[in-house]
């Protein structure tokens, strides 16, 4: 149960270090992605799908650009992590609410 929370997580960080980049370094390619970030070339490319189907990057001749939808997606980000942070958090199981054997 926690071991795919984990795995979702670091998808979605593979997710927002792939949009970084691009929002740093646009136009960027697959291999200047993968070469800088250790991930493989097939993982990069799903994660370009992923945002690209979110509509936060598009491809052009040169490699992936951001969108007009980009920046708005990046000024929410911090809150909505925020929010799953807290919603985790509460989440959790206390020492004192465990049960006694």
């Amino acid at each position: 149960m926690i071991d795919r929370l984990e795995k979702e997580v670091d998808m979605l960080e593979r997710h927002l270090q792939v949009l970084k980049m691009v929002i740093e370094s646009e136009p960027i390619g697959i291999v200047k992605m993968s070469n800088e970030t250790g991930y493989p070339h097939h993982k990069v490319r799903y994660s370009l799908r992923v945002l690209e189907e979110e509509n936060l990057i598009e491809p052009s001749s040169q490699g992936a650009i951001k969108t007009e939808r980009t920046d708005e997606f990046v000024d929410e980000l911090d809150a909505k992590l925020d929010e799953i942070v807290d919603k985790l958090d509460s989440m959790k199981i206390d020492e004192s609410a465990e049960v006694e054997s």
